[in-house]
């Protein structure tokens, strides 16, 4: 044995060790079952050695052949092994992670993925109803088994064939390695494959890190891998905060998602999630009072389709991701950023756009967008860059607020009347309020424009025509500063486009 590498020999003490374990009590119930006959007690006063000796032949051959059976096993190890992916790929590969997007004060606006959604979560910080659920209804002696539990595979046949119930056979282990280093394909040399990786994964690592890579690998419906990703898609939360109810539900998903998902079939989704609460109940985890009680608790999901908050925003922050690092890296490389939006006063701000829109529809307006700074900082607080995000009729999904093909509009008279301040305007100051026609330049049409609503004034202070955004004043102030010194001005405070 000392040339064999010691993962291996590990591994082999491990199928000897079980084995043992198992054909022990086997023996021993099988023996003391003869004893107790009539007839071996009463060929025993006798003193009938025969039997002893051929019982002594019997156990001989029973040992031998279980022997001959451990080397069987021991050499099927060892010829699998050569061509088994290491299990140290575990810790090792690349694995996809979502980017995750938040505003000023950790609230998360949106999960940016490829083909999975995966945030790594440490174990310490998935709770025990999570791990008694789980184990519960996939491995209930997983603390106990070294990677493979025969009794589990002979309860999982039995309940399938006997009882028409569902029910897997692999441990956790082996449903690890099935998610992470093999192919799903139903083969018996896959499965072999799976059961000689199950006993090094249990050789090298602990059942703890084992139970973790588990939460961290494993698919809970749709896109989302790992329980943490589970949590977020289907309750809003962290994992760390879910409930009994919420964690009994997502326990039964694993083994089937689609099937079990309480999107598509909800009803088949709590009788799931009564089995596994049955289960908890027998292994000791709850009580019938608690089991009764949660069966009764209305969960209350998140809706599907709600993945996005402040939808214009995040894409917009989207965009300025992969132009630095590229899209791949934005939707695997697991990034964390907390962005300036506040989003309970972009919420306000999306309402109230909304609803201006619809009181404006006399004036066929049928769109509209905002964007709030802070004028100290420049950061962003909120973006509405349409009244409606998922609005196709009016093209929702077009932001407004950055597109390079509308002019400033309004937004460009603050600069206007900062560049008169500079020049000795002051808010006092009145301006003439009538239409007037300026000179638009050579070539170019004379300009004449109007006020919303053609409301005119004679005369009026530059206050009040910034407050009513009159536009006739502001470009009566804007031939008196120059648009040069106006320009000037925008540049000075960071504006480098006027799009």
């Amino acid at each position: 044995m000392k040339k064999i590498p010691a993962p291996i020999r590990r591994v082999l003490e491990g199928i000897f060790s079980l084995v043992r374990t198992l054909v022990t009590p086997v023996f021993n119930l099988l023996f003391g079952l003869i004893s107790k006959l009539p007839l071996f007690k009463k060929l025993q006063k006798r003193g009938k050695k025969g039997l002893f000796y051929w019982l002594n032949v019997g156990a001989t051959v029973f040992l031998m052949l279980i022997i001959f059976a451990s080397a069987v096993a021991g050499a099927t190890f060892i010829v699998f092994s050569k061509d088994l992916p290491s299990p140290d790929r575990l810790v090792d590969r690349e694995v996809s992670m979502s980017t995750k997007i938040y505003d000023r004060n950790g609230k998360l606006l949106y999960d940016i993925y490829g083909d999975e959604n995966r945030t790594l979560i440490n174990i310490d910080e998935v709770p025990d109803v999570v791990k008694q659920a789980t184990i519960s209804i996939e491995d209930k002696n997983f603390y106990r088994h070294r990677g493979f539990d025969p009794f589990g595979m002979a309860r999982g046949i039995y309940n399938t064939v006997v009882k028409n119930e569902l029910q897997g056979g692999s441990s956790i282990t082996q449903q690890l390695v099935k998610n992470t280093l093999l192919t799903a394909e139903r083969t018996i040399t896959r499965k072999i494959k799976e059961f000689v990786l199950a006993l090094q994964i249990e050789a090298r690592y602990s059942k703890d890190e084992i139970l973790q890579m588990y939460f961290n690998e494993t698919p809970y419906g749709g896109q989302a891998i790992g329980i943490q990703a589970a949590a977020e898609n289907y309750f809003g939360k962290s994992a760390s905060e879910l409930t009994l109810e919420e964690a009994s539900l997502l326990a039964g998903l694993p083994q089937a998602p689609s099937r079990y998902s309480p999107y598509r079939d909800p009803e088949l989704a709590r009788w799931r999630q009564g089995e596994v609460l049955r289960r908890m109940r027998e292994d000791g985890y709850i009580t019938r009072e608690q089991e009764e009680e949660v069966k009764n608790t209305k969960l209350k999901f998140k809706p599907e389709g709600s993945q996005i908050r402040a939808p214009h925003f995040v894409m917009y922050v989207k965009e300025l991701l992969a132009e630095r690092y590229g899209e791949t890296f934005v939707e695997t490389g697991g990034l964390r950023v907390t962005t300036s939006l506040d989003l309970t006063l972009h919420n306000k701000f999306q309402k109230y756009v909304t609803d201006e829109v619809k009181q404006d529809r006399i004036w066929r307006v049928s769109n509209g967008a905002l964007v709030a700074t802070n004028p100290r900082t420049g950061e962003i607080l909120s973006m509405v860059g349409s009244k409606d995000y998922f609005d196709d009729a009016i093209d929702g999904q077009f932001n407004v607020t950055t597109s390079p093909s509308r002019q400033p509009g309004s937004s460009i008279k603050p600069i206007t009347y900062v560049t008169a301040f500079k020049q000795g305007f002051s808010p006092a100051t009145r301006l003439i309020g009538v239409p007037t026609t300026f000179d638009a330049g050579a070539g170019q049409p004379k300009y004449k424009p109007q006020n919303f609503a053609n409301q005119n004034y004679r005369i009026v202070s530059v206050r009040r025509a910034i407050g009513n955004s009159l536009n006739i004043p502001a470009v009566k102030m804007l031939s008196l500063v120059g648009v040069n010194n106006m320009l000037d001005t925008a540049e000075d405070m960071g504006i480098t486009t006027l799009t």
